[in-house]
């Protein structure tokens, strides 16, 4: 016993008391302040429209209860959002739990309050945890309510979740119902991050294209609309998701002129579902998948269901038909070059997290596959030349797949080829390095619209994070230990300096395609400066370019003409002349604001784009410059510039007309 005692006095100093008064107790709203991304994923932009979307899909809920047929939409410039609807409005009477409070002052200001958890009120809705409404008004310096039922308008002010004045009413008209929200997010949770309106127009547009019933007022103050966004416009589309894909492949090479669009209600009256998809000539595909109007960007059980029962209708299509090759097919073959929605509403609908990234109801995936498969069967029999494009294509992207794979096989047994192709690379649907083309792009955005622009056979795209590393200031070591350039190596499959081989190289041409703008410059600077570096035989043997996308987008009489520059949007405006009145400029932000057809026409398709060949000037003037403008030693570059900047830009302007 004294040998315990003992080792229980020497064995840690003395701690701090833990008791019953050190346990805290948050109260209200207080959790979603003290932890906001575990119930909108975090504070960032994402998050920010993430609140967006939690407002507009309670009144989106109300349109597919049949109580609502119209939703506006107002973003104002001081970063204050209006979601409006014509639905029942909130209730507004004492709530019997709580009767000193309305029944809208408890869905604001309690967790877990609604009533979307029977299905009494609504029988399939995007709302079921009963947080949403309450969490934007946490996480909202100003939140203000209206609604109108049975003749009068109700109001009431929030601010960070608190009540600031009491429910105040006076009459209105008694055809008027519905509710209204304003809010503005709070500074001291999101900073000076604000609203981007391109953002919230794609995902108005999104609810419009799922419930074909609603109509959606959007309006935009004109002062942050900018050029790629209405200041308003209504939201309309009566054919639902086949306006959506209708839409996006217009400019597009679908592979057969039918979409396969349809719906089906599931059993006993618990959901239904809808779909729209179509196949690209070119490019890659995507596959987009809804619940109660709630996007899942991780698919999930219904994205299984959907998958499950056209891979299914095709293999069961191609033995009635005596197609032995569609037995070896994948889902992956049939939606590599898809474009593709597909929208469920089900009952009580089990999510991963608050932000319901992905479906968990298990029944989904049997629901999805039964409603499709013999819709997907039937559309094949009854369209057999539609059906023998389709397939013909399905199987060609099959063979592409097991090529590759076979390829990656023999690649991991060869030990010279052992080191694997980086993960964010979209590689060239063919092995064959004749015409083949690497585009280096910054950022994952720019890399999205390159992947869905490019010509898969033999186009392939790396993004790049950021401004990569200045090789002409920094040591061996740290270039070796950059992830960026490592990528950019494997990628190339050449080695560099003294280890570089050309038979070796993956690629006939490395294009270099960054923003029209300083930024855009810089990492094209940086760039180049690494291959004159590390591999100056890419350059010698004509294997480096530089893309030409253009910085400007001039409408014209209908037409689109684009600008690579400022000097060039001068020059097409003075052959415009008198008629520069009629003329509307758009200044592209960067690669990622351009759509997939814009960059492919403008920058990408060797029938219409612009490339640069980069060159080595004789003599070592060259060598000097780099090192000037690149190197650790600021001095002569800034004696460079200086000189320089009141040099003539006549030269720049040759440059650009090449």
């Amino acid at each position: 016993m004294d040998l315990f005692n003992k080792a229980k006095r020497v064995s840690k100093p003395e701690q701090a008391s833990y008791s019953a008064k050190d346990i805290e107790v948050l109260e209200g709203l207080e959790p979603v302040r003290l932890r906001p991304g575990m119930y909108i994923g975090g504070t960032d932009l994402n998050a920010l429209h993430h609140m967006f979307t939690e407002v507009i899909d309670n009144s989106m809920d109300e349109a597919v209860a049949g109580h609502a047929k119209q939703i506006k939409v107002y973003l104002n410039a001081d970063n204050t959002i209006c979601i409006a609807d014509d639905g029942r409005g909130i209730p507004v009477d004492p709530h019997p739990k709580y009767p000193d409070k309305s029944a809208l002052e408890v869905i604001l200001t309690m967790l877990h309050s609604g009533g979307k958890f029977s299905n009494k009120v609504y029988a399939t809705s995007g709302g079921l945890h009963g947080v949403g409404i309450s969490v934007v008004n946490a996480l909202s310096e100003k939140f203000d309510v209206v609604v109108y039922r049975n003749g009068q308008k109700y109001s009431q002010s929030y601010s960070r979740g608190i009540p600031i004045n009491t429910l105040t009413s006076e009459p209105c008209k008694q055809s008027l119902h519905g509710t209204e929200i304003t809010f503005a997010p709070d500074p001291q949770i999101f900073g000076s991050i604000k609203f981007e309106p391109a953002t919230l127009y794609r995902l108005s547009c999104s609810r419009g294209y799922l419930y074909r019933g609603v109509e959606i007022l959007w309006s935009c103050d004109e002062a942050i609309c900018g050029d790629s966004v209405p200041s308003k416009q209504t939201i309309h589309y009566p054919n639902g998701l086949s306006d959506y894909i209708v839409d996006y492949t217009k400019s597009l090479e679908p592979v057969v002129p039918e979409i396969f669009a349809g719906s089906a209600e599931f059993p006993d009256s618990i959901g239904k579902l809808e779909w729209a998809i179509n196949w690209l000539s070119y490019g890659d595909g995507f596959a987009k998948y809804y619940c109660n109007t709630v996007y899942t960007p991780y698919g999930g059980t219904h994205e299984q269901g959907f998958k499950n029962g056209l891979l299914k209708a095709i293999k069961n299509y191609g033995e009635l038909t005596g197609n032995n090759k569609l037995g070896a097919i994948s889902a992956d073959d049939i939606f590599a070059s898809a474009v593709c929605i597909a929208s469920i509403f089900i009952k009580n609908p089990i999510f991963q997290g608050q932000t319901k990234d992905k479906l968990l109801s298990a029944e989904a995936t049997k629901l999805v596959e039964n409603a499709v498969r013999p819709q997907f069967e039937n559309w094949l029999i009854t369209s057999p030349k539609v059906a023998g494009i389709l397939i013909e294509k399905i199987l060609q992207d099959c063979e592409e797949r097991l090529n590759r794979k076979k390829s990656k096989e023999v690649a991991r047994k060869s030990p010279i080829k052992s080191m694997r192709l980086p993960g964010k690379l979209t590689d060239c649907a063919s092995d064959a390095k004749s015409g083949s083309e690497i585009f280096l792009v910054e950022g994952e955005s720019a890399g999205g619209s390159a992947k869905q622009a490019r010509n898969r056979e033999n186009q392939a795209i790396l993004p790049l994070k950021g401004k990569i590393l200045n090789v002409a200031s920094s040591s061996s070591d740290k270039i070796k230990a950059n992830t960026e350039i490592r990528d950019l190596l494997t990628a190339l499959g050449c080695g560099s300096g003294k280890h570089y081989r050309e038979e070796d190289l993956r690629y006939e041409k490395v294009v270099i395609m960054t923003d029209a703008d300083v930024d855009g410059a810089h990492i094209t600077s940086l760039l180049l400066t690494f291959f004159y570096k590390q591999m100056p035989q890419l350059i010698e043997n004509g294997h480096l370019y530089i893309a030409q996308p253009p910085l400007y987008k001039i409408n014209y009489q209908n037409k689109p003409i684009y600008a690579a520059s400022d000097v060039e949007l001068e020059k097409i405006l003075g052959k415009i002349g008198k008629s520069r009145s009629k003329v509307e400029i758009g200044r592209f932000k960067g690669l990622g604001e351009m759509t997939a057809p814009q960059l492919k026409e403008t920058t990408m398709d060797p029938k219409k784009r612009t490339l640069l060949k980069v060159e080595i000037a004789a003599g070592e003037e060259l060598s000097k410059t780099v090192d000037e403008l690149m190197g650790k030693d600021p001095e002569p570059r800034f004696r460079f510039i200086k000189e320089r900047s009141q040099e003539n830009t006549s030269d720049l302007e040759g440059i650009i007309d090449v």
